[in-house]
């Protein structure tokens, strides 16, 4: 064996739809740095409209705006995070990483008959 098992967990969180998971978070992720959903889309190699389309179903699900978006023109467009966005990633990630350590420490408990778990990379 190469690689010691481990635990690999994905968090997605759901209303009446799935509505918000890795997908969404990197892609607001990449519209704030970027502030164009357009150029964030763009880094993903994901079409514009499915994009879109992404945002809007988790906006649907959520309740609320993710993004401001202004049309593009003389002086351009762009896009940025709603305060509700950034409130809503920040509290994805904290409870990612909350649930990661977690799922880490309870797979070696759970599985410390295997001998290749205590053994890190």
């Amino acid at each position: 064996m190469s690689e010691p098992l481990h635990v690999n967990l994905s968090i997605r969180i759901f209303s009446d739809r799935k509505c918000f998971g890795p997908g969404v978070a990197t892609l607001l992720h990449r519209v704030e740095e970027r502030h164009s959903l357009r150029a964030a889309a763009a880094s993903m190699e994901m079409a514009y409209s499915k994009a879109w389309a992404v945002l809007h179903n988790a906006e649907e699900g959520l309740g609320f705006k993710l993004l401001h978006s202004r049309t593009g023109g003389r002086s351009g467009g762009g896009a940025t995070l709603t305060d509700e966005a950034r409130r809503m990633l920040a509290a994805y990630e904290d409870y990612c990483t909350a649930l990661r350590e977690y799922g880490d420490r309870l797979f070696a408990e759970k599985f410390a008959f295997y001998p290749e778990l205590t053994r890190r990379p």
